[in-house]
C-alpha cells in the first residue's frame, strides 16, 4: 500500500484539459500504457517550469515527480498520436508516437495550453521493431539542448523531468549496453506537420478541417473566427517558423533531423536527437552522422524549413486556396532575413536597427567567423566578457584580451568601432547589457557534453551535469 495518498500529488491534481480526447477524438490517437520500469531515480527536475503550472517548487517533492512521470500512477488515459512525415525527403506512412505519448494538457498561468509528452515511456502501436525506450545519454542531451536554447532566446520545448529507469539498452550509436531513462517534454503542442500529412495520405479532408479548426482556436486565438482565418493561420505559421529558423541560425544551432514529423504546428523547436551547436562557422556542418548528403546541415536549415512549409500545403489545400498558400509562403524569406539580422545585431550589442553600417558589420562578422577557427559561441561570449567603454575611443582595444585576439582583423575592429561611434552616450551604456543578455558565457559544444557524460558513465557523478544545467540557465 502506498504510504502517501496519490491525491496529495500536485501533478495528479492539476486541472488537465483533455483537448485531444474531447475535441478531436480517436481518429487522431491510440490509447496506450506506460512501461513498468524496474527502477526510478530522479536525475533532473525543472523547477523553473513549475510556476507556469501554478505550482510551488517547495511543495513538489522528488517523490511526486517519480509517481507521476516515472511510475505513471493515476487514472489519466495516455495517447500515442498518429502522424506520418517526410524523412530525408521520402514520405513515410509508418510513423506515429513510437516511444512516447501525450500524458496530459494543462493551461499555464500565462493562458497558453501546454502538453506533457513522454519520451522513452515504452512501446506503442508505432514502435515497430524498436523497444520504445530512451537512453540515459539521450535524455541528458535533450535536457541540455532545451535549456541552452531557452537561454539563447529560442522558442523551444523544455524538459520537465528525467528519470533513470534501470534497464540496459542496446544501441548501434552508443557503447552498449547503455543506461535507460524516461523524460517528460513540456511543449506548446503535440501536433506536427506530419499529423496533417497523415490525414492527407488517408484521404480525410474532413479530419484535416476538424484538426485545423482546433489548432487555430487553441494555438492561434488572436485570429478572428471568419472565413479568412485559414489563410491567416498559414501566414502566421510561416512567420513563426521563419523566426524560429533565424533563432537557430543566430544561436549556432543545428537541429540535425528536420523531417516534417519534427516540425511543430505551433512553430516551436522540439525533439533533440543528433543535434549540435556548431563549433566554428561552417554552413556545411551536419549534426547527424547518418546525414550523408548534408541535407540537414546548419546552413541548409532555412531552405529545409521553407520546403517543409511548402510540403504542408498539400494537406492544407483541402481547406486553404492555392493563392492564399502561395502568398503566405512568400513571406518566409523576408521574415527570416530581417529576424536573423536583428538577432545577430543584438548579439553584437546593438538594438537591431538595421543601417548600412550595421549591414557592413554583420557581413564582416560572418566572414571573420567563416575564415577563422574561432569558436562561434566563444566569440560572442568573449565579446560580452571583454566589453568596455574604451572601445569607443580606441579601436585597437577591441577584443585585445580575447583568446582569439590574433585572429581579429583590423578591418573588423574598425567597423565595430565605427558602429559604436554612431551611438549616443545613453545608447552606448546599453551595449554592455545587451551583450550579456544575448551572449551566455557557456556554449554547449560536443566536447562539453561528452565530458559531463563521461563523469556520469564512469563515476555516476552527476555534479558536472547539474552545474552545467545551472550555468546554462544563468
Amino acid at each position: 500500500m502506498n504510504q502517501f495518498p496519490l491525491a496529495l500529488n500536485p501533478f495528479l491534481n492539476l486541472e488537465y484539459e483533455p483537448e485531444v480526447e474531447n475535441y478531436l477524438g480517436e481518429d487522431y490517437y491510440d490509447i496506450v500504457a506506460a512501461a513498468d520500469f524496474p527502477q526510478h531515480i530522479l536525475r533532473f527536475r525543472n523547477d523553473r517550469l513549475l510556476p507556469i503550472m501554478g505550482l510551488d517548487s517547495e511543495l513538489v517533492s522528488d517523490r511526486h515527480f517519480i509517481e507521476a512521470f516515472g511510475k505513471f500512477q493515476g487514472v489519466r488515459p495516455f495517447l500515442a498520436l498518429r502522424y506520418h512525415g517526410y524523412q530525408f525527403g521520402k514520405y513515410n506512412p509508418f510513423l506515429g508516437d513510437g516511444r512516447g505519448f501525450l500524458y496530459g494538457q494543462v493551461r499555464g498561468t500565462d493562458g497558453e495550453l501546454y502538453d506533457f509528452g513522454t519520451k522513452g515511456s515504452g512501446q506503442t502501436p508505432y514502435s515497430r521493431t524498436a523497444d520504445g525506450r530512451l537512453t540515459l545519454k539521450g535524455g541528458v542531451r535533450e535536457v541540455l539542448a532545451a535549456e541552452a536554447l531557452h537561454r539563447l532566446g529560442v522558442r523551444t520545448s523544455r524538459c520537465l523531468s528525467m528519470i533513470e529507469t534501470g534497464e540496459s539498452l542496446w544501441r548501434g550509436d552508443e557503447p552498449s549496453p547503455t543506461r535507460s531513462s524516461v523524460m517528460i517534454r513540456f511543449s506548446r503542442s503535440h501536433i506536427r506537420f506530419g499529423t496533417f500529412e497523415r490525414l492527407h495520405h488517408i484521404k480525410r479532408p474532413d479530419l484535416i478541417k476538424k484538426l485545423l479548426d482546433r489548432v487555430i482556436g487553441v494555438y492561434y486565438p488572436q485570429i478572428p473566427d471568419t472565413e479568412a482565418k485559414y489563410a491567416l493561420f498559414y501566414s502566421e505559421l510561416v512567420e513563426r517558423v521563419a523566426k524560429l529558423t533565424a533563432q537557430w541560425m543566430a544561436a549556432g544551432f543545428c537541429h540535425g533531423v528536420l523531417n516534417t514529423d519534427n516540425m511543430s504546428i505551433t512553430g516551436e523547436s522540439f525533439d533533440y536527437g543528433p543535434y549540435a551547436f556548431i563549433p566554428t562557422y561552417e554552413p556545411q556542418f551536419t549534426a547527424a552522422y547518418f546525414d550523408y548528403g548534408r541535407r540537414y546541415s546548419y546552413g541548409n536549415q532555412p531552405f529545409i524549413c521553407k520546403l517543409n512549409l511548402e510540403m504542408l500545403q498539400a494537406p492544407l489545400s483541402a481547406v486553404i486556396s492555392e493563392s492564399d498558400l502561395e502568398a503566405g509562403l512568400a513571406q518566409f524569406d523576408d521574415c527570416y532575413s530581417s529576424t536573423h539580422q536583428q538577432l545577430m545585431l543584438q548579439r553584437l550589442g546593438f538594438d537591431g536597427i538595421f543601417t548600412p553600417e550595421a549591414e557592413e558589420l554583420l557581413t564582416a562578422t560572418i566572414n571573420l567567423l567563416r575564415n577563422t577557427d574561432i569558436i562561434y559561441g566563444g566569440f560572442f561570449a568573449e565579446l560580452a566578457q571583454g566589453f568596455n567603454y574604451g572601445w569607443r575611443e580606441h579601436s585597437n582595444l577591441i577584443l585585445e584580451n580575447a583568446t582569439f585576439a590574433a585572429e581579429i582583423s583590423e578591418e573588423w575592429k574598425t567597423l565595430y568601432h565605427k558602429c559604436l561611434n554612431k551611438l549616443s552616450q545613453s545608447e552606448m551604456e546599453k551595449v554592455g547589457d545587451r551583450l550579456n543578455v544575448y551572449n551566455p558565457q557557456v556554449y554547449l559544444i560536443r566536447p562539453l557534453i561528452e565530458s559531463v557524460w563521461q563523469s556520469i558513465t564512469e563515476e555516476d557523478n552527476w555534479q558536472p551535469f547539474n552545474e552545467l544545467v545551472k550555468s546554462l540557465s544563468l
